[in-house]
């Protein structure tokens, strides 16, 4: 077999996997700890990520939660289809920025395995969501849907993990990083709001994307010696 092929064959090999053998070393590391993410067991040994029907919530660097989701197909196909590709709206809309995602909670519905789930998920997910809120500190999340408002639920136990290992975490936590990286997802949003007709939750989303930029470069500028009080009363 000439080398060429060789090659070929790794690459379509790696694709199935959904990693490139020329992929960067972050996309890597993303997809790599997506993999360990679905290997956490509950309480009875088993594997969250399996679970048909369940909850879930993005959290940031800075423990701020982000993104609330429900799903009744396996929990590790929803989550892995948000964090590395493009075909969630979530995604697609440059609502969520999978590099901005540092931890994964999930509330699987293990009773509800093969059932009707009726109003569970729902209200579940607003449970969540209420939760969420409360502990932002901009009372908000990036979901670009409405997220239905109903009865709160009793929530099953939660599994909470890391997509990245401690040393990946540090690279990607510097928050000039983070700075970048959030300034051009605001820029997208802002693009695909100028070229289309969007929902009012897009919008939004880009209101609290902006908030959360602002706080996090403010932060940035404190840690420098900076003060925004210095820079308004200069002007």
């Amino acid at each position: 077999m000439r080398a060429g092929h060789r090659v070929a064959r790794r690459e379509l090999a790696d694709e199935t996997r959904g990693v490139t053998s020329e992929s960067p070393p972050e996309v890597d590391a993303l997809y790599a700890g997506v993999t360990r993410l679905f290997d956490l067991t509950d309480s009875l040994d088993r594997n969250v990520g399996d679970c048909t029907r369940g909850v879930y919530l993005f959290i940031d660097y800075d423990d701020e939660p982000i993104y609330v989701g429900q799903t009744t197909e396996r929990l590790r196909t929803r989550i892995r289809r948000h964090l590395t590709n493009q075909r969630t709206d979530a995604v697609a809309m440059r609502v969520l920025d999978p590099f901005e995602v540092a931890e994964v909670e999930m509330w699987p519905f293990w009773d509800l395995e093969g059932r009707d789930v009726g109003d569970t998920l729902d209200r579940a997910e607003f449970t969540v969501y209420r939760e969420a809120l409360a502990k932002s500190k901009f009372r908000a999340v990036l979901n670009e849907g409405e997220i239905t408002k109903t009865e709160l639920i009793d929530l099953p136990p939660s599994v909470r993990g890391a997509l990245l290992s401690e040393d990946a975490r540090q690279s990607r936590e510097h928050p000039d990083l983070r700075l970048a990286r959030r300034a051009r997802t605001i820029a997208d949003r802002a693009r695909v709001i100028s070229e289309r007709q969007v929902k009012l939750g897009i919008r939004q989303t880009l209101w609290v994307q902006s908030r959360r930029l602002e706080h996090l470069a403010r932060a940035r500028l404190g840690e420098l010696g900076g003060s925004v009080h210095h820079f308004d009363e200069t002007v």
